[in-house]
């Protein structure tokens, strides 16, 4: 039987693949239509993407030729219909921390939310 852990748990990693393989269809299924990225500049300002020039934005890359490298470091889920995922995943020459929030919708996880930052470190 599967649980709504692992249901939440498989959708972060479709995601995480959806993102390797720039494959903005995946993407454009998964989010809500009023989903919102959030992440903040350098220089302090708060920058947003909505759905449109998110999955636009991801349709515009290459697909990364090796292999898929993502880790989901937690994953919290309250009742049935709701849930946030913090994982990292690498987009060459970066690796993204990103905090997403799901909720079910029509029996279907749908993210809705996502801040996001660069790790710190070297280049991949």
């Amino acid at each position: 039987m599967t649980t709504v852990f692992d249901q939440v748990n498989a959708v972060a990693y479709a995601y995480c693949t959806a993102l390797n393989e720039a494959d903005g269809d995946t993407l454009d299924a998964l989010c809500h239509d009023r989903f919102l990225m959030t992440w903040v500049k350098d220089d302090g300002t708060p920058r947003f993407l909505n759905k449109e020039k998110f999955v636009g934005g991801i349709r515009t890359l290459e697909a990364d030729k090796d292999a898929l490298s993502c880790e989901v470091i937690s994953v919290d889920v309250e009742g049935t219909d709701i849930a946030h995922v913090k994982l990292w995943v690498d987009m060459p020459p970066r690796r993204y921390m990103d905090y997403l929030g799901f909720f079910r919708v029509e029996g279907e996880w749908r993210l809705i939310t996502k801040l996001f930052r660069v790790a710190k470190g070297p280049e991949l």
